[in-house]
């Protein structure tokens, strides 16, 4: 695997060493000693899955507190442009972001540290996106900002008219919002 580090202290790009041959390819999605030999100590306790169509913008999301999660995403099916936002109020990069395209083809991962939100937009007809996670979901330390919130400015790629998100997305916080914990 080739470990990546982004312009964001924390957030790495993963690719996979893929051996392909007439049956088809191989790789390995993830292997603890290389991850804690790269700087990714993290142990994993959930994974999660989702289905979206074109034009789907989900996030941006954190869990806060004792409840915040690092992440490590890919996509088994189609194309996305994953975003780590920077949301650590004491940190030099506090707000701003890595946006990296994610894809069935490339195999790439993000790793994504706790203090971060996140969130992705679907660029191709559909996407199966996968991501572990390092803590359980907690329903009372989610929190979110709206993923077009002009103060961390992330192209999409997607329209603005053939976006579509949730309710809950689309009136979340702003950045300034954040607790300053």
């Amino acid at each position: 695997m080739n470990f990546i580090k982004t312009a964001i202290d924390g957030v790495i790009i993963v690719e996979p060493k893929i051996f392909k041959d007439n049956r088809g390819y191989f790789f390995e999605s993830y292997n603890e000693a290389e991850f804690v030999k790269n700087g990714i100590p993290n142990r994993f306790v959930q994974d999660n899955q989702s289905m979206s169509s074109y034009g789907v913008v989900r996030g941006l999301h954190c869990q806060l507190g004792e409840h915040a999660q690092a992440k490590l995403v890919r996509v088994l099916q189609g194309k996305v442009l994953d975003v780590a936002v920077d949301a650590r109020p004491n940190s030099p990069t506090f707000g701003q972001h890595v946006a990296v395209e994610l894809s069935s083809e490339n195999q790439r991962q993000l790793f994504i540290p706790r203090g971060f939100l996140h969130g992705f937009s679907v660029l191709s007809e559909t996407a199966v996106f996968a991501y572990k996670v390092d803590n359980l979901w907690c329903k009372e330390s989610e929190f979110g900002i709206r993923y077009d919130d002009p103060e961390i400015g992330v192209d999409w790629r997607i329209p603005a008219d053939k976006v579509i998100t949730s309710e809950k997305d689309r009136f979340a916080n702003k950045l300034k919002d954040i607790p300053n914990e």
